[in-house]
């Protein structure tokens, strides 16, 4: 994921969250703000309560690559995912379950049918 996909800077993850709409299941959080960009962009806050360094980033890891899964149905706006405790033992498929019905329920995504 490029560096210009990323939300980074804290002011960024600040007004995401300060003027932008959320929506959550058990598994995620998302936060997400029209910028009237041509791309989106991506912020990901894993905590220390889900486990070690390994365990923060392979969950960092696996959500990148399921959004640039799902780029292609998603609106181009700045998002903010945060994973909740229990999103650490989830396999790839349940994640991938959960965060389309996070993604879905904020109208940031639309499943195709294949």
């Amino acid at each position: 994921m490029k560096k210009s996909y990323r939300v980074k800077r804290d002011r960024d993850f600040q007004l995401v969250f300060k003027e932008g709409q959320s929506y959550a299941n058990r598994q995620f959080v998302v936060y997400s703000l029209n910028r009237q960009l041509d791309h989106l962009r991506l912020g990901l806050s894993v905590s220390k309560k889900l486990g070690n360094a390994v365990r923060r980033n392979r969950v960092k890891r696996q959500l990148r690559h399921l959004i640039m899964e799902f780029e292609p149905d998603l609106k181009t706006y700045d998002m903010v995912i945060i994973a909740r405790k229990g999103v650490e033992d989830l396999t790839y498929v349940q994640m991938k379950q959960h965060l389309s019905h996070v993604l879905t329920k904020a109208k940031l995504y639309k499943e195709t049918i294949a």
